[in-house]
Order: C-alpha cells, then structure tokens, then sequence
C-alpha cells in the first residue's frame, strides 16, 4: 500500500505497486498511521515529507468501484481522506509532492495538499474528473482548489472543464512549481528541494501553524457538515 523511508531530514512516503492507487479506506488509514509516525518523530520539525508513488499513476482518485459495491464506504473515504488532508495541512514541516504519474480527483486533490507539487513531464496529467463522471465537487476541494490555482480562468479550467493538466500547463497554471524529465527525476528534484528547505532551519512549527492560517478556509470547509450531495447532480439535460 505505502511505505516510509527516513533520509536523514528527509520523509520518503510513497505509494507502492503498479495499480491506480485508489483511495479506500485502507490506504488512506495507512497514509495516516504514516503521518502519525512522522509527526511523532524528534525530528518532524526540522524535516521535510515527500510524498510520491510507484507506477503509472500517483492516484486516481477515490475507489469508486468499491463504493459502488459497498455505498456507505463513499461517506467513509470522504472522511478518512479529509482527516488525511487536515494531517497534512497542520503537519510540522514543509511538503512535497513528486506527482510521477497520473493524479486524479481525490488524487490531484491529495497533491495539492502539499506545499509544492513537482511534476513528471513526460507521462502522466493532473485532472479533476468530476464534471467527466458526473459528481459534484464537494465544498472542501473548491475551497483547496480557489487557495492553490490562482487565476479565475485557471480555476475553470480544473473545476468546469475536467482539463487534463499536463507539467507544462500545470507550471503554466501556477500549479505545479517544476517539471522533469522522468520519475526518477523528478524524485531526485523533489530530494534536493527538500534539502535545500532543511538547509534553511526553519522551525517546522511554526511553519505549520502559518500554513494552517493561509488554509484556514480549506480547514474549515473539511471541518463543515456538507447538506449538498456530491452524487450526481438530475437536471434533466445532458451536456
């Protein structure tokens, strides 16, 4: 499912095998037990996480097979994956995603709750699919998408046209903060940024509760009970 590795100020936390990646209760509470490691760790505070995965894609999205098997798991993921991202959010130190493949719904939603996404350029595409398989975006990842993506236009482009978002569009978009040529690349990118930010010293508590105040609107919007539902939404007409 995932796996930790420590280099040295480093946090490797990376998703293994080549499946999809799906966000089910599973590997979401080993995502978590994993945040709660490094939190617990003497040294989460002087350090940096990177988060990246094996295969083709970083994630896609929630398990909607196994919901559609199971209904009541969908309210399951949705909490567990809010909770993961509220982890993130308030951990003690900088983040990063190295996003080596593709990364969809729930699974861009997931890298852009790092500090800094680094893309693959040549294979894979961020992309939000709700508008594509007819669900509503909920509340809480509007409210990460106005705080991540910065121009109107761009906002649309994610959340209203379900565009597939190559690197070099993501770095366009202001989304994502470089592109590289590989995966092996873009992991070692993504170690070296992490190198650099230690080099700085910075305490990673306060970094965290300066994080949490810039994304208090995301914070909030995960911590309200949403009255709309995120199904698909009859209007009678079809685009």
């Amino acid at each position: 499912m995932c796996t930790l590795e420590k280099l040295d100020r480093l946090f490797l936390l990376k998703l293994t095998g080549d499946g999809e990646h799906r966000l089910n209760p599973t590997l979401l509470d080993n995502l978590r037990s994993a945040i709660t490691q490094i939190r617990s760790d003497p040294s989460s505070s002087q350090s940096v996480l990177i988060t990246t995965s094996d295969g083709k894609f970083f994630s896609n999205g929630y398990d909607l097979a196994l919901a559609a098997s199971d209904p009541p798991l969908r309210a399951v993921m949705a909490a567990k994956l809010r909770s993961l991202v509220a982890d993130l959010i308030s951990l003690p130190m900088p983040t990063i995603a190295a996003v080596t493949g593709h990364a969809s719904a729930a699974g861009f939603l997931l890298a852009m709750s790092h500090d800094y996404i680094l893309m693959r350029r040549d294979r894979g595409f961020l992309y939000m699919s709700e508008l594509d398989i007819e669900l509503v975006l909920p509340a809480w990842f509007v409210a990460m998408i106005r705080m991540k993506v910065a121009s109107p236009a761009a906002r649309r482009d994610v959340a209203l046209t379900a565009g597939k978002i190559t690197a070099d569009r993501g770095l366009e978009m202001g989304i994502v903060d470089s592109r590289h040529g590989s995966a092996a690349e873009t992991v070692e990118a993504a170690v070296k940024l992490g190198e650099e930010i230690v080099r700085r010293g910075a305490d990673g508590h306060v970094y965290g509760r300066m994080r949490e105040t810039l994304l208090r609107e995301v914070l909030h919007a995960i911590g309200s009970n949403e009255s709309a539902s995120n199904g698909v939404r009859n209007s009678g007409s079809k685009l």
